[in-house]
C-alpha cells in the first residue's frame, strides 16, 4: 500500500488543464482535460484518510471517497470503479457537474489553505478510464425475480432507480418523452460541461445491465398512465421540474424575452442535430444579453450566449456574490469568458414597446432572514437604473408541473405542487398510491443532479421492499 502521510505537503493540489478562453468560445466541447494515471494517483495520494471523512458525509450519495482515492493511489482502477458504483449510479456525470466546492471538496480537511483533494476530477477519471480499459458492471450473480417496474423519466432520478432495480433482478422499463436518455443531463446542461457522448455511454452500460428504454413516449398522451399501473408491478416517477419561475413584473411577454430552458434546449438540439423546427432556435449572436438569475441555469445561459457570439452578456442577481447559489466554478468560468455580473440588483421591469430595449433594476441590500433562513433582499429607494438589452433570459429556477393524470391515480401533492412521499425506512419515497413511488426534483424541488440520483436509488430500495425482493 502506498505511504502518503505527508504527500499533501509535498504535492500541491492540481486541477486538470482547461482550454484557454479563446478556444472555449469557439465551440461547445468540454473545457476540462482528463487526468492521466500518474496525475490521478498523485492527487489521490494527497488524501490523509482523516478518521471522520467529512467529504463522505457532505456528499449527498455518501460516496466512499477516501477508499476509492486510496485504490487510485495504489493503481487499482477497476476496484475503484466497482466501489464508486456502489453508491453512485452516475459517477462520471457527477464528477463533471457537481458543485464540489460546496460539497465534498468544500468539506475536505485540507480545504484550509493546503488545497482540497481534487475529488471531482478523480471521480470523473475513475469511470472514464475504467470504461476505456474495458471495465463493465459485474451482474454475474444477479438472478431475475420476474418483477418488472415502469419508470417515467430517464433523468438522474429515473436512471438511479433503474440501476438499483437491475442490480437486484428487477426489470426496469424506462419511458421518456425525449429521443435520448438523460433528461436535463442531455437537453438542459450544455455540452461544455457535459458532453453528450458521456450520457450515451451510460445508456449503453445500462442497456447491457438489462434496462429497457422506450424513448419518444409521453405518458398521458402516447400511453395512458393507468396502463402502466395495471401492467407493471410498481411505477416510479422521476419527471423533474420544468415549469419556470416568473418574475411577475411588467414586460416578461415582450419579444426577445426567453425562458432559460427552451433557450438551452434549442441550442443543444442544434448541436446534437436533433432540431426539428429551425424557427424555434434562439440565436443571440450580436445581441446585448441580460441574464436574470445567479444559479447554475443562469450560468449555463451566460456561457451559451457567449459561445453563440453575443455582443455582451450581463448577469443580474438580487443578492451579493457570497450568497449567489450557482457553482463557484461555473461563476469563475463565466467571468473568464466575458460576462459582467451586477450583484444586489433586482429586476422590476423589462422595458420596450414591441421588442426588449432594456431591463430596469433597483439596488438591494440584505435584510432579515426569511422563512428559509436566507436574508431577504430589500430595495434601496431611488436606486433605479436601466440596463440596455436586445434579449433577456429569465433563469429564476423551476417548479413542479404535475400532470392532470396524477389526481386520477390517487397521487397527492403538497400545496406547492411537489409529490407527497413517505419517509419511513421500509417503503421510502412511496406516494399516496401504494404501487407508485417518486423521487428527485418533483419531490424535493429543483435541486442538484446528485440529490436526484440519491433519491432515485432510495426509492428503488423502497420498491424492492414493497415487492418483497431480498437484496
Amino acid at each position: 500500500m502506498t505511504t502518503r502521510t505527508l504527500q499533501f505537503l509535498e504535492m500541491p493540489r492540481r486541477d486538470p488543464e482547461k482550454l484557454a478562453v479563446s478556444d472555449r468560445l469557439k465551440g461547445f466541447r468540454e473545457i476540462y482535460a482528463q487526468f492521466d494515471e500518474t496525475a490521478a494517483a498523485e492527487q489521490a495520494g494527497r488524501c490523509i484518510s482523516c478518521g471522520n471523512p467529512f467529504c463522505e458525509w457532505k456528499c449527498p450519495v455518501h460516496n466512499y471517497i477516501p477508499n476509492w482515492l486510496q485504490l487510485i493511489a495504489d493503481g487499482k482502477l477497476f476496484e475503484a470503479a466497482e466501489l464508486s458504483h456502489q453508491t453512485n449510479s452516475l459517477p462520471e456525470v457527477c464528477g463533471r457537474i457537481c458543485p464540489q466546492d460546496r460539497l465534498c471538496e468544500g468539506a475536505c480537511t485540507l480545504n484550509d489553505g493546503l488545497g482540497a483533494v481534487t475529488i471531482g476530477s478523480i471521480e470523473k477519471y475513475i469511470t472514464d478510464e475504467a470504461l476505456r480499459q474495458g471495465w463493465r458492471p459485474d451482474l454475474s450473480r444477479v438472478r431475475a425475480t420476474g418483477k418488472c417496474v415502469a419508470i417515467i423519466g430517464a433523468g438522474p432520478a429515473g436512471l438511479g432507480c433503474a440501476d438499483i432495480l437491475a442490480r437486484n433482478g428487477v426489470k426496469p422499463v424506462v419511458f421518456d418523452r425525449y429521443p435520448r436518455i438523460g433528461g436535463l443531463l442531455t437537453f438542459g446542461i450544455p455540452p461544455f460541461k457535459l458532453e453528450k457522448a458521456v450520457v450515451e455511454k451510460r445508456r449503453e452500460l445500462m442497456e447491457g445491465m438489462g434496462v429497457e428504454f422506450r424513448l419518444g413516449v409521453e405518458i398521458g398522451r402516447d400511453l395512458a398512465f393507468a396502463r402502466l399501473v395495471d401492467d407493471y408491478d410498481a411505477v416510479f416517477l422521476g419527471m423533474g421540474t420544468y415549469r419556470y419561475v416568473k418574475g411577475d413584473f411588467p414586460g416578461e411577454d415582450l419579444a426577445g424575452v426567453h425562458e432559460a430552458l427552451p433557450y438551452l434546449v434549442s441550442s443543444i438540439n442544434r448541436e446534437l442535430g436533433l432540431e426539428r423546427d429551425p424557427g424555434r432556435f434562439i440565436d443571440l449572436r450580436g445581441k446585448r444579453v441580460v441574464v436574470l438569475g445567479g444559479g447554475d441555469t443562469g450560468m449555463d445561459c451566460i456561457r451559451t450566449a457567449l459561445r453563440q457570439g453575443a455582443e455582451s452578456v450581463t448577469c443580474t442577481y438580487r443578492r451579493d456574490e457570497e450568497n449567489m447559489p450557482g457553482s463557484r466554478r461555473d461563476y469563475r468560468n463565466s467571468r473568464e469568458e466575458g460576462c459582467t455580473f451586477l450583484f444586489n440588483r433586482q429586476p422590476v421591469e423589462i422595458v420596450g414597446t414591441d421588442q426588449v430595449a432594456g431591463v430596469k433594476v433597483v439596488e438591494t441590500k440584505l435584510g432579515a432572514p426569511g422563512p428559509g433562513g436566507r436574508r431577504t433582499p430589500e430595495a434601496v429607494a431611488g436606486s433605479e437604473q436601466l440596463i440596455e438589452a436586445d434579449a433577456v433570459l429569465v433563469a429564476f429556477g423551476f417548479q413542479p408541473d404535475p400532470p392532470d393524470w396524477f389526481e386520477g391515480a390517487g397521487i397527492m401533492l403538497h400545496p406547492n405542487g411537489r409529490v407527497r412521499v413517505t419517509t419511513g425506512p421500509r417503503h421510502r419515497f412511496q406516494t399516496t398510491n401504494d404501487k407508485i413511488f417518486a423521487g428527485g426534483d418533483m419531490v424535493r424541488g429543483s435541486d442538484l443532479v446528485v440529490t436526484a440520483v440519491f433519491e432515485g436509488r432510495e426509492a428503488a430500495s423502497g420498491i424492492l421492499n414493497f415487492l418483497g425482493v431480498t437484496r
